[in-house]
C-alpha cells in the first residue's frame, strides 16, 4: 500500500496522518509539482526558440523585399536612361552638322521628337492634350484662366501646356484655358 493510500485510510478511519505521512504526501506533491515545472520549462523553451526563429524569418524576409524594391527601382531608372540614349544620340548628331540648312535642322527636330515620344511612351508616360470642349477634369487639368466662349461652361477652350501621367498616374497636368459660365 502507498503512502498516499495510507494517509487517506487513516483519514478515513479518523486518525490523523502520521508526520511520516504528511512528509511523504509532501515529498510526492513536490515531485509531481517539479515534474511539471520540468515539463512547463521544456514547453516555453521550445517557444521562445520558435519565436526567435520566426522573428529571424520576419527580418529574413523583410530585407529581401527592401533588396527587391531597390532593384525594381534601379532597373526602372536604368531602363528609362536607357531608352532616352538615343534621343540624346540624335541631338548631338544634328549639333554636330555645321552648315545645316533650316530644313534639315527641323525634319532633324521631328524625327528627335518622334524619337522621345516613342522612349516616352515605352516607359508609360502618357501625354495629357484634351480637345476644345472636353470637359474640364480637375485631376488631370489646371485651368489658367476662364474666358468667355461660345461652348459649353467648364470645358476646355484651348491647351498652353501638354500634361502628361506615368502609369496612369499623373506627373504634371495639362495647363488649360477653361469656358466661362454664360
Amino acid at each position: 500500500m502507498s503512502d498516499n493510500q495510507k494517509t487517506e485510510q487513516n483519514q478515513d478511519l479518523g486518525h490523523p496522518p502520521s508526520a511520516e505521512e504528511q512528509l511523504a504526501a509532501q515529498a510526492a506533491n513536490e515531485a509531481d509539482a517539479q515534474a511539471e515545472l520540468t515539463a512547463l520549462q521544456a514547453k516555453n523553451a521550445d517557444l521562445a526558440e520558435q519565436y526567435l526563429r520566426a522573428q529571424a524569418d520576419v527580418q529574413n524576409t523583410r530585407k529581401r523585399a527592401d533588396d527587391e524594391i531597390a532593384k525594381a527601382r534601379r532597373f526602372a531608372v536604368e531602363s528609362f536612361a536607357e531608352s532616352l540614349l538615343p534621343v540624346a544620340d540624335s541631338l548631338e548628331a544634328g549639333l554636330a552638322i555645321k552648315d545645316a540648312t533650316a530644313e534639315q535642322v527641323r525634319e532633324g527636330a521631328e524625327a528627335t521628337l518622334r524619337q522621345l515620344r516613342s522612349a516616352l511612351e515605352r516607359n508609360k508616360v502618357l501625354e495629357i492634350n484634351p480637345a476644345a470642349g472636353t470637359r474640364f477634369d480637375p485631376h488631370q487639368h489646371q485651368a489658367i484662366s476662364m474666358v468667355p466662349a461660345e461652348q459649353e461652361a467648364n470645358t476646355v477652350v484651348s491647351v498652353l501646356q501638354k500634361g502628361y501621367t506615368i502609369a496612369e498616374r499623373v506627373l504634371r497636368p495639362a495647363l488649360v484655358t477653361v469656358a466661362a459660365p454664360k
